[in-house]
């Protein structure tokens, strides 16, 4: 958002906080109506230089106009010392400016003033996110801090620690009963990795954002009744409340009134985490004040900043105080399909057009290269009825709460991932509903893993560890036909019961009756311009014939009507235009009455129009 040609009324505070993950900046009027934001990287002071930190500040001093007050809370600003390199780099930037200098522990704590005006004098803020740590002041200016020691040494009750005890878990688990957990399958399809081994490399090489993203499943999991998940949250549930009741009790007396507020990815975005916490601080803390942080933390900044203009007494800045199958060594993975061609793939062939290729001009190269291109579609219309089938397939599997599995190595593989990942934004299904694995792991998606499509019992424990059963399609994508990873993976899930299909372009390939998967798509697209380079016609008719697959089979759950994806995620400025055409297409209303739908609706389409119907058959009446 930019400022207007209009020149705001002064005068004009910025509050700037940065974390270890990004930087905001909010610019506010006096009344502290919003004006202007800008976001910037990660700004933990300990890990920035002064020349950084210059630059930094520089950078949102271009995208506003000049403040009159400014506050800047850094993560990792502890000591004097701390703060007065926030405040000198900020001379350089702001030289005639008034600054707060302190941390973002502080500013989250300010950003839940306005809403306390009646609660009690003695306010502690509880911070879980990537990291945690709990925050207390009175209005005296005693403080006093739990926590905040960073991943290694501390972070009880974050995100990070949620996660990486659901990793050591899950494989402490595993070790003991030979038996790979639905929470461990859910973190291995989140991170890509297709058997418990690989998180061992994966693990060594993450870093803390990393780990921290995966609690998400662990709450999902937890929902769910998910046992390891319980044991996890309830311990995490248990290690914020104590710390901010130890934080509480340094401040004031045991039931004397206290203000605990809620902060922090963890506690704002899982509610029902956050209402176990409220309930554990209410038992521990009789007559507690629990509630959430309802503004952006960045908004104590703000605060902060007016202070100094208004006047008012700063706080004192010092932080002291006072598979059934998944049982390791002992699954009897398939056999290798002994696959053969009757003649050389058409994916192996010359083309006999571009025999010189290097010598042809850039305008009969483009020619070449479209012109073949067009065959694509008549080469896959004469795999239609196959491709329905597999639809089917997929949309019966999709009804009963199955999933679909694409398996593919190079571009096969990215292929799939690629369809696997448009689908939880398109069609708003959950990420394990439609996934892709690639042979060689996450790393293969950006570049070649030597040897990882000649392992059929890679592939093969890529399914096993998938937890695959009946209600489940396993499509293996292999342009030659004949991938050894992607035949043991259609092996292994075969023996499970799932509907299995190949996607190649290998006509010529011969199965073994036994080994057969349930459809064979193999449309005949000739040979590529570039001898063997299958991300040209053969990946191009993948992309058409997975799009197919998805499209028609959510097509079929209802996932549209018309023409209109009704159920996708309007994440963006430009997905929301596109929500509130939607809207109003179905329901012929005005773009005001559409959004204003479904910002009551929490953005999703199907609510929106419910409750546009809801309203007009009240009206009739």
């Amino acid at each position: 958002m930019t400022l207007s040609s209009t020149q705001p009324a002064r005068p004009l505070f910025l509050g700037i906080e940065g974390g270890g993950t990004h930087t905001t900046a909010i610019l506010a009027d006096a009344r502290r109506h919003f004006l202007q934001r800008f976001e910037a990287g990660p700004a933990n002071l300990k890990l920035l230089n002064d020349v950084q930190l210059t630059d930094l500040f520089h950078s949102i001093a271009a995208a506003f106009p000049q403040p009159d007050t400014l506050a800047i809370g850094l993560a990792g600003a502890r000591s004097e010392t701390d703060w007065e390199r926030i405040r000198v780099a900020a001379k350089k930037v702001w030289p005639q400016i008034p600054c707060y200098a302190t941390n973002d522990l502080e500013t989250a704590l300010a950003a839940g003033e306005e809403k306390s005006g009646q609660a009690p004098n003695t306010r502690v803020l509880i911070l879980s996110g990537t990291g945690s740590c709990c925050y207390g002041r009175t209005t005296t200016g005693k403080t006093a801090k739990i926590g905040g020691w960073g991943h290694i040494l501390g972070d009880k009750g974050s995100g990070y620690e949620i996660a990486l005890r659901a990793l050591k878990a899950v494989v402490f688990y595993y070790d003991c009963d030979g038996v790979w957990s639905k929470l461990g399958q859910q973190l291995l399809q989140r991170l890509q990795l297709n058997e418990p081994n690989e998180l061992i490399t994966w693990a060594q090489t993450a870093e803390k954002s990393q780990i921290a993203s995966l609690a998400v499943e662990v709450f999902a999991a937890w929902k769910k009744g998910d046992k390891i998940a319980t044991d996890i949250i309830t311990s995490a549930e248990a290690s914020l409340a104590d710390d901010a009741v130890a934080c509480a009790r340094q401040l004031t007396a045991l039931k004397a009134p206290v203000h605990f507020i809620l902060a922090g990815s963890v506690l704002l975005k899982q509610a029902q985490f956050a209402k176990k916490i409220e309930t554990r601080l209410r038992k521990l803390w009789p007559g507690a004040v629990v509630s959430p942080l309802e503004r952006e933390s960045v908004w104590g900044a703000v605060t902060l900043a007016q202070k100094i203009w208004s006047g008012q007494p700063t706080v004192e800045k010092s932080l002291k105080v006072t598979s059934k199958s998944a049982k390791a060594g002992k699954a009897l993975l398939p056999e290798l399909a002994l696959t053969e061609s009757i003649k050389l793939s058409p994916t192996e062939q010359r083309h006999p057009l571009s025999i010189n290729f290097d010598k042809l001009s850039v305008a009969e190269s483009i020619e070449l290269m479209l012109s073949e291109d067009e065959k694509i579609p008549t080469a896959i219309r004469a795999e239609s009825k196959k491709i329905g089938q597999a639809v089917r397939y997929i949309a019966e599997a999709f009804r009963q709460g199955g999933r679909l599995f694409y398996i593919g190595a190079g571009t096969s593989g990215r292929l799939g991932v690629l369809d696997a990942s448009e689908c939880p934004p398109t069609f708003r299904t959950p990420p394990e509903m439609v996934q892709g694995i690639i042979a060689g792991g996450q790393g293969a998606l950006w570049r070649s893993v030597e040897g990882a499509e000649d392992d059929p019992v890679a592939g093969a424990r890529a399914i096993e560890f998938r937890d695959i059963t009946r209600r489940d399609v396993v499509v293996g994508i292999a342009a030659s036909g004949r991938t050894p990873f992607v035949w043991g993976a259609l092996g292994e899930a075969k023996r499970c019961g799932a509907k299995t299909v190949l996607v190649g372009f290998n006509p010529f390939i011969k199965i073994p009756g036994d080994a057969r998967p349930n459809l064979v798509i193999t449309p005949n697209v000739g040979p590529e311009i570039l001898t063997g380079s299958t991300r040209l016609k053969a990946g191009t008719a993948t992309k058409l014939i997975l799009n197919i697959f998805t499209t028609l089979a959510m097509v079929r759950i209802g996932k549209v009507i018309s023409n209109l994806m009704i159920d996708m995620n309007p994440s963006n400025v430009k997905l929301r235009d596109r929500a509130v055409r939607i809207v109003q297409d179905l329901k012929g209303v005005d773009y005001a009455t559409a959004q204003s739908a479904l910002e009551k609706s929490k953005w999703v389409i199907k609510k929106a129009c419910e409750r546009l119907s809801s309203k007009r058959t009240a009206r009739s009446r």
